[in-house]
């Protein structure tokens, strides 16, 4: 039964992970070449919120409580934007300050032969 649980887990994890439009776009920003654009990836929430509240209002006016699904994957992929920014500030800086010790390394090895 574990190993049934595990295996629908994985798989469940890996669809999300390859088909769900909001994890594609912070697996984009996790790479090097997309840190740049996390910042500008915290304006997305703006529309999340909106939606959000959007189907919170049909849901206060009487509509179906399953609408309450939508309200909490929006919310959600409101703060998984809304995090992604400063964290992808902070490898940025981490991956420039690396790239730059490489930089001045290979200058003073280069400089040192000479």
């Amino acid at each position: 039964m574990f190993e049934f649980i595990l295996a629908i887990t994985a798989r469940s994890y890996y669809f999300s992970r390859r088909f769900m439009p909001t994890n594609i776009v912070t697996d984009a920003i996790d790479t090097r070449r997309g840190l740049k654009w996390g910042v500008p990836a915290m304006l997305f929430p703006i529309p999340y919120g909106f939606a959000a509240a959007y189907f919170a209002g049909l849901v206060e006016a009487g509509g179906s409580n399953w609408l309450n699904v939508f309200v909490l994957l929006y919310v959600w992929d409101a703060l998984k934007f809304f995090v992604v920014g400063p964290v992808s500030l902070i490898h940025l800086v981490a991956v420039q300050v690396r790239e730059a010790g490489a930089r001045r390394r290979l200058t003073q090895a280069l400089l040192s032969e000479t």
